[in-house]
Parts: structure tokens; sequence; C-alpha cells
């Protein structure tokens, strides 16, 4: 199994090492970074290469990871494409924009969705099995409503405001960066799409009047390290992504979510409530629980992911090493399908991109055109 990768940063370094724990036979051969950070993590003999089609016509690999920065992955996917590729893995978020959403819509239809695979790891996590397991049995019944949240600490937020993630041309938004997980989970659990969003957020805690005064307490805004595109001061930098965002979501299947976003919070929460017909769960990713009852107030599972054999181990909640055993099996067709699809994804992705539209024009964005356009590419199943 020959991999190669475009983009050598934490993230890639963390999903290859990983994989490669695995599944011994992976075999890395090459990669495309004109900066990279993490090559430590993977082996420092590894070639490099000038570029991305380069590498790929001189390797002839396996399977191709795109772990590069977010406005790069549509390129680099395509020419994996059309390189002929069998598989590629790309990372979250896929694409940056509704054009490039379109763009590689028509890609997928020309060779294959099946050959590219995406780092929505949310969908893997102990968390998401259980869930989808009492909602299999129709414990919840139909979803009627969702609140949820994503708020990261000071430490994270301070990285996205230094790094190149603060720049929407470079990540897409914080929204799509960094919440597409969230999203692609409540699409999966109302089994639609937004019809409409509407959303309200900016800038008020990431700005210069509360930057610290002392230095112990800047340590705190430089723990995670930056490298490429990045700047020192995440009060005072050239970013133009929110620091907080609340928004409102109606599907196609009649439910709602409120969906809340902060980066300044220091006792960090990544909570969800889903509510059905029958019954409802209440969850936190970072808190590690799992409560599903009935309607009748008896409880039908209480799970804690802290301590004991459900215990989650390693990044993303455990999710990380979930997803590169799956990912394995498929690649040794041993399965036929991992939970999360490229299709789910960039529709994921067009609900963090309306609701960034809706939030700068101030009005409900209404996706019927945009899923109109997307669908006739013939991709969903």
């Amino acid at each position: 199994m020959k991999i190669v990768t475009a983009g050598i940063g934490l993230r890639a370094g963390h999903v290859l090492s990983t994989l490669r724990g695995v599944m011994p036979e992976a075999d890395i051969v090459g990669y495309y970074d004109p900066q990279p950070t993490h090559l430590d993590m993977i082996g420092t003999d590894i070639p490099g290469y000038p570029s991305v089609e380069a590498m790929l016509s001189d390797t002839q690999p396996d399977l191709f990871l795109v772990g590069s920065p977010n406005k790069f992955h549509l390129e680099q996917i395509e020419a994996g494409l059309r390189a002929g590729v069998p598989r590629i893995f790309a990372e979250k978020p896929v694409v940056v924009s509704i054009e490039e959403t379109m763009k590689l819509a028509e890609l997928l239809s020309e060779f294959g969705q099946e050959r590219v695979m995406v780092g929505l790891v949310l969908r893997y996590s102990q968390h998401m099995l259980d869930l989808r397991a009492a909602m299999d049995e129709g414990v919840l019944g139909p979803i009627a409503s969702l609140e949820a949240n994503e708020h990261i600490g000071p430490y994270h937020g301070a990285f996205f405001m230094r790094d190149w993630r603060r720049r929407s041309d470079l990540s897409g938004g914080f929204m799509l960066e960094k919440c597409c997980h969230d999203l692609d989970l409540y699409n999966m659990i109302t089994d639609s799409r937004p019809e409409t969003v509407a959303s309200i957020g900016g800038r008020r805690s990431f700005l210069a009047e509360h930057a610290p005064v002392s230095n112990a307490e800047s340590e705190i805004f430089h723990v995670k390290p930056s490298v490429w595109e990045n700047v020192d001061d995440p009060f005072r930098s050239d970013g133009d992504i929110i620091d907080f965002q609340t928004a409102i979501l109606g599907y196609e299947s009649g439910a709602s979510l409120a969906f809340h976003t902060n980066l300044m919070v220091p006792d960090e929460q990544r909570r969800f409530c889903v509510i059905g017909a029958r019954g409802m769960a209440e969850g936190d990713f970072v808190r590690g629980y799992l409560r599903i009852t009935r309607r009748d107030g008896s409880r039908y599972a209480d799970h804690d992911y802290t301590s004991g054999a459900r215990a989650a181990q390693g990044a993303h909640y455990g999710a990380d090493a979930m997803m590169c055993a799956d990912i394995a099996a498929f690649l040794r067709e041993e399965t036929d399908r991992l939970p999360v699809s490229v299709v789910d994804a960039l529709e994921a992705g067009v609900a963090a991109l309306a609701l960034d539209e809706a939030r700068r024009s101030g009005t409900v964005v209404d996706l019927t055109d945009i899923w109109t356009q997307f669908d006739a590419y013939g991709l969903r199943k």
C-alpha cells in the first residue's frame, strides 16, 4: 500500500502515523509540501517532490492524502483524480466555497465519488456509534429539534486567530473550518439537509482591548504553535473570522437546530441535545457522556466515555483511532463503506458557507436553488 501526502503539518502527520499503526503494510513513499513542519511524524527520509503532479506520476500511489491548507484542496483532489489514484483521503473541509463545491461535484460525477474519502472524524466516534444504534432501534423516533454547541478554549481560539485559518480566503471561514464536523453530524441525525438558515455572529473577545497584560496570561494564547502564514498576536491580527456565532437551521425533514460556537470558553464544551417524538439524547464530546432517555422517563442508555471499557483513547475523543481502523478495513476491502462520504462532507460545507452568508447579509438564506444545482450531478444515493 503506497501512500503519498500533500501537506505534512500536524494533522496530516497524526493521521498518517495513526493509519500506519493499524496498517503495517502502509508505506509512505513521498510528500509535497514547500514548508514541511512535521516530517518527524512520518520519517525524515521520505522523498519530497516539487509538485503534486510530479509526486503522483513518479510514485503511482494507492492512496493520496490531501492534508494541505483548505485553499489548495480542490486543485490537489482534481490532480489525484486525473492521475488515476485509486483512493484519495481529503481532510475537512473538502472545499472553501459554493463554486468549488459545484466544481468538485462535477469532478466526482465524472471520476466516481467512491474514490474520495474525507476526514469528518466525529462520525466515527463512540458517541455517534451508540447514538446511531439507538436511532436504528427507533428509540428517539422522528427527530423534531436539536440544540448544540462547540465551545473551544482560549488557547485553541488564539491558535485560530494566529494561524492561516484566521483568513477566510485560505480557510473558508471558522464555521466551515471548525464546525463542519458538527453540521455533518446533524445532517446525519436528521437524515436531511438544511433548507433555510439564519445566523448572527462577530468578534467580541479577540479584540485589542482584551489582550493580556501579563506575560503569564499571554502564554495561554501561544500554547498551540502555528507555522504557515502565522502572526504572533491573536488580539491584533489581520484575521477576518468570527469568535462567536449563533445559528438557526431548518431542515428538509422539518426538524430544526440551534447551534452556538465561541472561541473564548475557559471550560470547554461540545454538547448536543437531540429531541425526537419518542425520546431524547444528550451528550458532550469533551465531557465524555451520552444519555438516552425514552419519553416515559426511563433511561435507555447512560454511557460514560471517561473511564472503563468505553473510555476514549487518543485525539478527537478516541475517534481518530477508530477512523483509521475503519479506513484500513476499507482499503483492504474488508468493508465496502465508511460512515461518512465526500457527498456528506460537501453538504455539511454548503450549510457552513450558507450560515456565513446569512451572517454577513443579515437575511435568512434559502438553500433550495443550491441543492437543485448540486443534485443535478447525481451524487446522492
